[in-house]
């Protein structure tokens, strides 16, 4: 399994959300290239970015931070946040992303997810954000009709890298993540699946490694951020134990 420290931007800085709240915000850090460069001397393999305020306008907003962190560290980073176009995608691979993820477009125009992960194999990851078992949409702000394993299924065949599940009741509370319906997701669909929301001990990452399905890897934030869990620990648990 892979560990994917989470960088997450709002307003050019990084910060987490408590529940995916943009009105319940910790700035951790002012730089985030340097809070990157933080985790790669650390020892981690990739990096997880989510552009907040992008999410919600539908368009990159923090692209200066972005590029700042893709320049500085050599390990791949995947992008998600307000993804919502070819352009966008293309651009964002060209300037050496190596993963983006596509989340509201998912429920909103999965032939654009389709047509992307046809045209950019291996660099096209599938957010699936849910409360309840139901897919929410723009930043999390709109919740859908549609099932977490309804919309991964139908991206069985498409191409995709990855899905990264996050269980938003989950996400920036320190409660654990949801192991039962990650392995769940996980079981159901072929393509691999990125636990995402609440890993804050590294109980919680042996949890997920033994949940019984085969995970790509796990997501974790603010626990790093506040030395919860200290990363080079966790990726050995998640190589070795």
């Amino acid at each position: 399994m892979i560990l994917y420290p989470a960088i997450d931007l709002k307003d050019g800085k990084a910060v987490r959300l408590y529940k995916g709240d943009m009105d319940q915000a910790i700035v951790f850090n002012d730089d985030p290239a340097a809070q990157a460069m933080e985790f790669v001397k650390a020892g981690c393999e990739w990096l997880h970015i989510v552009d907040l305020n992008g999410a919600f306008a539908g368009e990159p907003v923090n692209a200066a931070p972005v590029e700042a962190i893709l320049k500085q560290t050599q390990v791949p980073a995947q992008l998600g946040g307000g993804i919502r176009d070819m352009a966008t995608i293309e651009t964002w691979l060209s300037k050496g992303l190596a993963r983006v993820i596509l989340g509201t477009v998912a429920v909103e125009n999965p032939a654009l997810v389709k047509e992307a992960a046809r045209a950019f194999p291996g660099k096209v990851a599938v957010g699936i954000d849910a409360r309840n078992g139901r897919v929410a949409t723009k930043g999390w702000a709109e919740e859908t009709d549609v099932m977490v394993t309804d919309l991964a299924r139908s991206f069985e065949d498409a191409g995709v890298a990855a899905i990264i599940y996050t269980d938003i009741n989950r996400d920036g509370a320190m409660q654990g993540p949801n192991v039962q319906s990650t392995a769940d997701l996980a079981n159901a669909v072929s393509i691999p699946v990125i636990a995402s929301g609440g890993v804050s001990s590294l109980d919680d990452l042996r949890a997920l490694k033994a949940c019984g399905a085969p995970l790509n890897g796990a997501i974790s934030g603010r626990a790093l951020y506040d030395g919860a869990i200290d990363l080079g620990q966790a990726l050995a648990v998640l190589k070795n134990d």
